[in-house]
């Protein structure tokens, strides 16, 4: 049953196909901060192992927050792999293991990659779908993400 929430059974489907790539660019990131919290070594070890694993934490909730949205749209979660790695505009390096620079590096330009959607999110959910709740909601990703950024971008001045 589709929900009657003043927003048309079009811009539902556009609402939730958006916040499917915003579900997979946290998937990709969550798991990338994950490998990166397992594999950090050297100077600074237990600090940035700490502050991956509450990175990957606070991805692993909004992943939730994320697909649960979907669903209160009335459409179906996606959650293979496959599906994500196809959405997601965020790029894996398998096989590759970077030094503590290069993984801060990585991660911020991932969190700035997303800032970025997300802001293109909520102009979108505001003036095209007429979506004022996912607006505010891609909002407040977007500021947890730049807080994040913010974190990781201390690291490298």
């Amino acid at each position: 049953m589709q929900p009657q929430i003043g927003i048309s059974a079009k811009n539902l489907k556009s609402v939730a196909s958006l916040l499917s790539v915003v579900l997979a660019d946290a998937v990709v990131l969550y798991t990338k901060t994950r490998k990166f919290h397992w594999n950090v070594k050297g100077e600074s070890f237990m600090e940035l192992h700490l502050l991956f694993e509450k990175q990957y934490n606070e991805l692993e909730e909004a992943i939730d927050e994320i697909a649960e949205r979907i669903n209160k749209l009335g459409e179906q979660t996606i959650g293979t792999m496959k599906e994500f790695l196809e959405l997601t505009h965020l790029k894996e390096a398998p096989g590759t293991y970077p030094t503590r620079k290069e993984m801060i590096k990585e991660l911020l330009t991932d969190h700035e990659s997303i800032i970025i959607a997300l802001r293109k999110g909520v102009d979108q959910c505001q003036d095209e779908y007429k979506d004022a709740g996912t607006a505010d909601f891609l909002t407040n990703l977007m500021e947890d993400h730049e807080t994040n950024a913010w974190k990781l971008r201390r690291y490298l001045d």
